[in-house]
């Protein structure tokens, strides 16, 4: 179970994916991967390996595309050019003049 050996194939990727858009957490994930292959010994990868998965690439998809829609809702093209050009922070400050 060395760290090179381990791999996540294309049917794993993808059922975990589908149980995190469900909200099935990310143990019972992969109890049922245990069950399915019948032990841990059968598996060649970890638990671990299944939420690295669900915080680098599930999650972040899930960003990329609230950006995107975010980007439906700015103001004018001038404001939308400017995100696409530097595409960092967008802050509002919605406490400016609620002290007068």
């Amino acid at each position: 179970m060395l760290k090179q050996h381990r791999e996540l194939s294309m049917f794993v990727r993808r059922t975990i994916e589908n149980n995190e858009e469900v909200g099935i957490r990310p143990g019972k994930t992969y109890q049922s991967f245990v069950a399915a292959a019948g032990g841990h010994r059968e598996l060649n990868f970890i638990e671990k390996d299944v939420r690295n998965y669900i915080t680098r690439e599930v999650r972040n998809v899930l960003e990329l595309d609230d950006a995107k829609e975010f980007g439906k809702y700015l103001a004018d093209a001038r404001s939308r050019a400017a995100y696409e050009y530097f595409g960092d922070v967008i802050s509002f400050d919605t406490t400016y003049n609620t002290n007068r």
